[in-house]
């Protein structure tokens, strides 16, 4: 992609997002609704066809693949540095209920429906697989790899590797990153 591809930092704050860090790609093809909620840190791409509606926080160095979804509404969703979100990927921080008892779906007012809000949090070093739904209240903890296709519907256990649906504890996950991110982080303040 090129540098005409993502709204320049000027154009989002024009549209009133509520903050936005430096080096911020947010593609053109992106859809972005109740911008005044939504923070975003330093170094965060946001790729064609995502959608970000609510309050979403998003830290720095994330990536957000093609075609995902965050619906934060009003409980939110949080984001913490290093994240990667992978395509495809839904965090759904509001749902219906799906029981019978409710009517469901946003043309229906509010008073005749169940509506379970809960906030979502995806900490630091976090890596969704592509396909990948988080339902409302998940907390991903540091260091956790959800593999593809899987359904997150609980907390997980940090540096640890879920997958499956309902997403299941497979292995623990290494933490040399953690050497890395060190490394990367002293770079940084030697360019200053």
């Amino acid at each position: 992609m090129n540098q005409t591809s993502f709204l320049s930092k000027k154009e989002l704050i024009a549209l009133g997002i509520k903050k936005c860090g430096s080096n911020v790609k947010i593609s053109r093809k992106a859809s972005l609704y109740g911008v005044e909620n939504i923070s975003i840190g330093t170094n965060v791409r946001v790729d064609d066809f995502c959608i970000l509606s609510g309050n979403i926080t998003i830290g720095n160095n994330v990536h957000i693949a093609a075609y995902s979804a965050l619906y934060g509404a009003s409980e939110g969703i949080e984001i913490h540095d290093f994240a990667n979100i992978s395509s495809r990927v839904c965090i759904y921080a509001i749902s219906d209920d799906f029981s019978g008892v409710s009517m469901t779906n946003p043309t229906v007012p509010d008073e005749y429906k169940l509506i379970f809000e809960k906030r979502v949090i995806i900490e630091k070093h976090v890596i969704i697989g592509s396909g990948t739904t988080i339902l409302p209240g998940a907390k991903i903890a540091e260091g956790c790899a959800i593999g593809a296709m899987s359904l997150c519907k609980n907390s997980t256990m940090p540096w640890t590797i879920y997958a499956g649906i309902p997403a299941k504890k497979i292995k623990r996950r290494k933490k040399e990153l953690l050497l890395l991110e060190q490394a990367y982080i002293a770079s940084k303040k030697s360019h200053i």
